[in-house]
């Protein structure tokens, strides 16, 4: 007697089961209720019927894996300022809830501050700047971001924000005109506030062997180093800034550890940068298996979150 065929809605059921625990074994540990044999046999059967999984791919998969040294994803510069879209943070936000990472490190450039930029006064460019504006961009940017952190129940990362540059913007207001000394603070931003625990701008923060930074500096003058190589030469250990808005790596043949310019997270072009410029990498870095400085590095693109996490 011949076998009966299945219906094709028990056979979406087991391509859901899969998308949705990552494998067959996966799933029958949760308690799915059918064995793994037959969700493996089930889901190979509509593959080959053409029949596609219903389950939305940016739904909260259940990991049963035991993680592996520990993980960290890095916040590259977000640069929010008024008039640009930061939509992506809640994409970066979801990524972020599902994956749960050990520490979440912000490397600084979050708020962009354009009204304090001494590069722009007296252009055209500047009319129309307010510092308040600057300030509450940031705010709601960093709003989007945390939104999905808080609803994700039991779950409190380590989440270390480097001071870049720009944030400093309103340090320097102050220390060239201390009349302002009243109007004009760091604590303005409400980085503390949020949750951030906050690092002086160029102070080395080193977790589970990795020194962060907005960036670090080479020769007398301070200035920021010119690749990863470099970087990597200078401190002799797994270092990565922001900072500037291409990607870099540096792996240390015998070592291992790595040298890395993370790159950029917004999705806004910057007219400073012209055409070329603005061709960089627009991603998060996630490392895995970190563990005494070595890890795996992920790039993970603003389009991918975008496709499975908006």
């Amino acid at each position: 007697m011949p076998t009966p065929k299945l219906p094709d809605d028990v056979l979406i059921q087991a391509l859901n089961l899969v998308e949705e625990f990552g494998s067959g074994h996966l799933a029958e540990k949760a308690g799915c209720g059918l064995p793994r044999n037959t969700i493996d046999h089930r889901m190979k059967v509509a593959l080959a019927k053409g029949l596609k999984p219903t389950f939305r791919k940016d739904a909260p998969r259940v990991y049963e894996r035991k993680r592996i040294g520990k993980m960290h994803i890095v916040i590259p510069d977000v640069q929010a300022k008024a008039g640009v879209n930061t939509d992506h943070l809640t994409w970066v936000g979801n990524y972020i809830a599902e994956k749960r990472p050990d520490t979440i490190i912000c490397i600084g450039d979050f708020w962009d501050m354009p009204s304090l930029s001494s590069h722009d006064k007296g252009k055209l460019a500047f009319e129309g700047r307010r510092y308040v504006n600057d300030i509450r961009a940031g705010q709601q940017a960093m709003e989007k971001l945390l939104a999905p952190l808080a609803s994700a129940s039991h779950y409190a990362p380590r989440k270390v924000f480097c001071l870049g540059n720009h944030e400093i913007r309103i340090s320097r207001v102050v220390d060239i005109n201390p009349e302002f000394s009243e109007k004009f603070s760091l604590d303005d931003l409400g980085i503390a506030d949020y949750g951030w625990e906050i690092h002086d701008f160029l102070k080395v923060v080193e977790i589970d062997g990795i020194e962060y930074s907005h960036y670090f500096t080479s020769g007398v003058m301070g200035r920021p180093v010119s690749s990863a190589a470099a970087m990597l030469r200078e401190r002799q250990k797994s270092c990565t800034m922001g900072h500037v808005q291409y990607t870099d790596v540096a792996m240390h043949k015998k070592t291992q550890q790595i040298g890395l310019f993370c790159g950029t997270c917004y999705t806004h072009n910057e007219d400073y940068l012209g055409h070329q410029g603005n061709v960089q990498r627009r991603q998060i870095v996630v490392k895995h298996e970190v563990e005494d400085g070595r890890y795996d590095p992920m790039f993970v693109s603003l389009k991918f979150l975008e496709k499975a996490y908006s």
